[in-house]
């Protein structure tokens, strides 16, 4: 079938429209492509950035936890140390005499007025020099060279009487 010369004229019209039409269209849709692959790559580098201070914030909360570990190993250490301080001066003071009866210090310094007051105020001295030397205080050369339990500052003597190594009589 011939087609008549003016439905020839008329179909390639038609066909230019629509390659015209699927151009445009493409074209459109190439740069809509383009917006969203820089709206995506946008969108990386902020997750990339957020990220790397995430990963940041995660060590550095490391490095804390490592810090609030040895401070709490630490406290547990000195919260040691006292406890058996405590129990140290606990022996001190309920100590059982000969009779087998627990020491009792206002008994005592009723019928032993001079000999208690002297312990006392000889214990006081010692903790006051515990405190001067815990406060910065330099140790005497007499308290440097202590090494017998008569020399030595019975209330501290760890720390005012370096020289000193106690021993322990549980023959």
């Amino acid at each position: 079938m011939i087609f008549p010369i003016s439905s020839m004229s008329s179909i390639k019209l038609l066909l230019a429209g629509v390659v015209l039409a699927s151009l445009t269209l493409g074209v459109v849709y190439v740069k809509s492509l383009q917006s969203t692959v820089e709206t995506l790559q946008q969108n990386n580098a902020t997750l990339e950035s957020s990220v790397q201070t995430q990963q940041a914030l995660i060590e550095q909360q490391i490095e804390d936890n490592k810090k609030i570990l040895e401070a709490r190993d630490e406290q547990y250490n000195l919260n040691n140390e006292l406890e058996k301080a405590i129990r140290d001066l606990e022996k001190k003071f309920h100590k059982i005499n000969s009779s087998g009866k627990k020491r009792d210090l206002g008994d005592l310094a009723t019928k032993k007025t001079k000999s208690v007051e002297r312990v006392i105020n000889n214990g006081s001295g010692n903790a006051l020099r515990c405190l001067e030397i815990a406060m910065g205080s330099p140790l005497t050369e007499k308290e440097k060279n202590a090494t017998k339990k008569s020399q030595i500052n019975p209330e501290c003597s760890d720390v005012a009487n370096p020289s000193y190594v106690p021993y322990s009589s549980g023959l």
